[in-house]
């Protein structure tokens, strides 16, 4: 897989890392951290997905994704990074910082790859080693030693996947496969179009829409 293809496939499946991210909210950890770490997940995917082997980016990606997340919280040292690496990770938030003002709103990782003459990899990992890095050992205001983190257990997993795969079935054939090609084929919007003999608009529109629908259905 070329570099374009790995962007490619880092830019459509960045809602990967916000849904796995937002498993572990609330859990001591910046929201901002999670999603690097997320980032540095899927594009470690993106690297070495192998198409052929007849299963989706997604069901590939997401696992490797919550892995590297999970790292935060078993990591208890201190991540080393060379000087070099540090230097270009603080002139990269410099970067960041002007065009934050420039935008009126935080750069997206596309935004900052342009802007810093970068692929997305690269500007992930930039902005992953910019990251202060988080102690699970150090002692808290009431003297207590090591935290502990919960993750989610196997069986929550599967009953998470039971739901998905429940509510998913209630929609239409035409929604349903919209579903299909999106997230689990991962084609973009335009050829989930062109499959669909459908608008980007149009897949646009009814993907929000299938979404919304979703996050009420599991979440009632």
């Amino acid at each position: 897989m070329d570099r374009d293809e790995r962007n490619a496939l880092v830019e459509q499946n960045i809602g990967l890392v916000h849904s796995c991210a937002n498993k572990f909210r609330s859990r001591g950890v910046e929201y901002d951290d999670l999603f690097q770490a997320g980032c540095v997940g899927l594009i470690k995917a993106a690297e070495n997905f192998d198409p052929d082997r007849g299963f989706s980016f997604s069901t590939y990606a997401v696992p490797v994704i919550l892995g590297e997340i999970k790292r935060i919280f078993r990591d208890g040292g201190s991540v080393k990074v060379g000087r070099a690496l540090k230097e270009k990770a603080r002139a990269a938030m410099r970067e960041k910082e002007k065009l934050t003002l420039e935008l009126g709103q935080e750069p997206t990782i596309t935004e900052l790859a342009d802007r810093l003459g970068l692929d997305v990899a690269q500007t992930a990992q930039l902005m992953n080693v910019a990251m202060p890095t988080v102690s699970l050992t150090a002692s808290d205001d009431d003297g207590g030693g090591q935290i502990d983190v919960p993750v989610d257990s196997p069986e929550m997993i599967t009953s998470d996947l039971i739901a998905l795969r429940e509510v998913i079935s209630m929609l239409d054939d035409r929604d349903r496969e919209m579903i299909k090609l999106r997230y689990y084929s991962g084609f973009t919007q335009s050829r989930t179009a062109e499959v669909l003999g459908m608008s980007q608009v149009q897949v646009s529109r009814r993907e929000k829409a299938v979404l919304a629908l979703l996050r009420r259905n599991l979440s009632a």
